[in-house]
C-alpha cells in the first residue's frame, strides 16, 4: 500500500518561527499587551524551536519573552544554551541553575523592564489547558518585582495561534499518524491470546519505533471479558484469554509532533453486544468526518456524532467530551463538547472520538485523527476497520 503520508522534514525553517511570532504581536497588539512571557514546553518550543527533553526535570525553570517587536528573547539556565542557540532565537541570557535564592528571577525582572521600559501590560497565559511553570514563591517574587507592570491573561494569543496548524506541522501530524497506522494494523500478527497486557503493549510500542515514531510517551488502554472499564490505564500483568477485548490508545511523537488515536481488537470471538457497541461508536464517528468542516463550532460537530449515539441507544458515558484538538501535545484546544463553541477553521487538527457504555458497564471508544480543509475532514488515520476485528 503506498504511505499517503511520507516522511516530512525535520525541523522548521526559520520563516516558520518569524510568521508565529509576528501573528503573536498582532493579537498582543489588539489584546493591550506588551510582552509575553511563556514558561511551558509546548510554548517555548512553539516560538523558538528548543526541544528538549530535560523538561522532565523540575528543578529549573525556563523563560521566554515575546517583546512587541521583534524576535523572542531567552531567559534560561545556562545548562541550556548551547541547545538554544542551534535556534532562530539569538538574544540568550542565563544564569547557573539551580540557584533556590534567585532562580533567574532577577534576571528575568530586569529583562521584562528592557523590553517594557513604560511599564505597561504583560501577558501571561492563565486559561484552560495552560500553567504557570515555575515555583509559586518565585512567581510572587516576580510580581513584586514588576513595580509598574501589570499582568494580564494571554491565553487567546498563543490558543488561537496553535489551534491552527502549519502546512509543515500538518505534515508532521500526518507523518505520525501514518506510522501508527500501520503498526496497529500489524498488531494482530505480534500478539495473542496468552499474552499479558504488558507483553502486547510492548510489542506494540516497539513496533511503533521500529516504524518511525521518536517517542511513545502515551500508550493506555486495557483489556477484559467481552469488554473493558478503563480506558486510560497502564498495562498490567493480566493475561489476555479467548474472548477478551482490549484497547490501546497511543500518542506517538515525530518530531514533537503526535498522533492521538484507538484501536479495539477481540480475541477468538466477540459478544453481539461487542460488536453492536462497535458499529455504534464507528458510525459515530463516521458522522462526525462527514459534518467536519470550516464554518461549524464544536459544539455542532459533538452533537452530530452524539445524535448518532442518542438514536442507537447509548447511555453515555463519563469522559466529557468526543474529540480534541491535536499537535504538539496529545490534547490540545479545542474540546469537542456542549458548550465550547470555538468555530471550526481550516488546518486545525482534530481527533474525533465519540465513546458508549455498554453491558455491564463496559466502555467502546473510537478515535481517527482529521485536518480540517476548506472542502471538509481529511484523514490523517487510516480509518479504523468497519468491523470488529477478532484476532485467531
Amino acid at each position: 500500500m503506498t504511505d499517503p503520508h511520507p516522511a516530512a522534514s525535520r525541523g522548521f525553517s526559520t520563516s516558520e518561527f518569524e510568521r508565529r511570532t509576528d501573528a503573536a504581536q498582532k493579537i498582543m497588539a489588539q489584546c493591550g499587551l506588551d510582552a509575553m512571557l511563556l514558561t511551558t514546553e509546548p510554548e517555548v518550543r512553539y516560538f523558538t524551536g528548543f526541544d528538549t527533553i530535560f523538561w522532565l526535570s523540575p528543578t529549573r525553570p525556563w523563560f521566554v519573552v515575546v517583546p512587541s517587536k521583534g524576535k523572542p528573547i531567552a531567559v534560561i539556565p545556562e545548562i541550556g544554551a548551547p541547545s538554544m542557540s542551534l535556534t532562530w532565537v539569538t538574544d540568550i541570557r542565563t544564569w547557573l541553575a539551580p540557584r533556590p535564592e534567585d532562580d533567574g528571577i532577577t534576571l528575568l525582572t530586569d529583562t521584562l523592564h528592557e523590553v517594557m521600559p513604560n511599564d505597561g501590560t504583560l501577558g501571561l497565559p492563565m486559561g484552560h489547558e495552560t500553567h504557570v511553570r515555575m515555583p509559586a514563591a518565585d512567581f510572587r517574587r516576580l510580581q513584586s518585582g514588576l513595580d509598574g507592570i501589570s499582568i494580564a491573561d494571554g491565553t487567546d494569543v498563543v490558543r488561537s495561534l496553535r489551534m491552527v496548524k502549519s502546512e509543515a506541522e500538518i505534515t508532521k501530524i500526518a507523518r505520525m499518524c501514518s506510522i501508527a497506522s500501520s503498526a496497529f494494523a500489524d498488531l494482530p500478527n505480534h500478539i495473542k491470546a496468552g499474552d499479558t497486557e504488558r507483553q502486547a503493549f510492548a510489542k506494540f510500542k516497539i513496533d511503533l519505533l521500529q516504524k518511525g515514531a521518536d517517542d511513545v510517551p502515551y500508550l493506555v488502554g486495557s483489556s477484559g471479558p467481552g469488554g473493558f472499564t478503563d480506558v486510560i490505564n497502564r498495562p498490567t500483568d493480566r493475561v489476555i484469554i479467548e474472548g477478551d477485548m482490549l484497547l490501546l490508545d497511543t500518542g506517538s511523537l515525530y518530531d514533537g509532533y503526535s498522533c492521538d488515536f484507538d484501536r479495539n481488537f477481540a480475541f477468538g470471538h466477540a459478544s453481539d453486544a461487542a460488536k453492536t457497541a462497535y458499529d455504534l461508536a464507528w458510525r459515530a464517528t463516521e458522522a462526525g468526518l462527514q459534518a467536519a468542516r470550516p464554518g461549524i463550532t464544536t459544539t455542532e460537530l459533538w452533537a452530530t456524532m452524539g445524535k448518532v449515539l442518542e438514536d442507537g441507544g447509548c447511555s453515555g458515558h463519563q469522559i466529557g467530551r468526543m474529540g480534541h484538538g491535536l499537535g504538539m501535545q496529545v490534547t490540545e484546544w479545542p474540546s469537542l463538547m456542549a458548550g465550547d463553541d470555538t468555530m471550526i477553521e481550516a488546518d486545525m487538527v482534530l481527533t474525533l472520538e465519540p465513546g458508549l457504555a455498554f453491558g455491564d458497564g463496559k466502555m467502546m471508544l473510537h478515535e481517527e485523527n482529521i485536518v480540517i480543509r476548506e472542502g471538509g475532514a481529511e484523514l490523517l488515520t487510516r480509518r479504523a476497520a468497519r468491523d470488529l476485528p477478532i484476532i485467531t
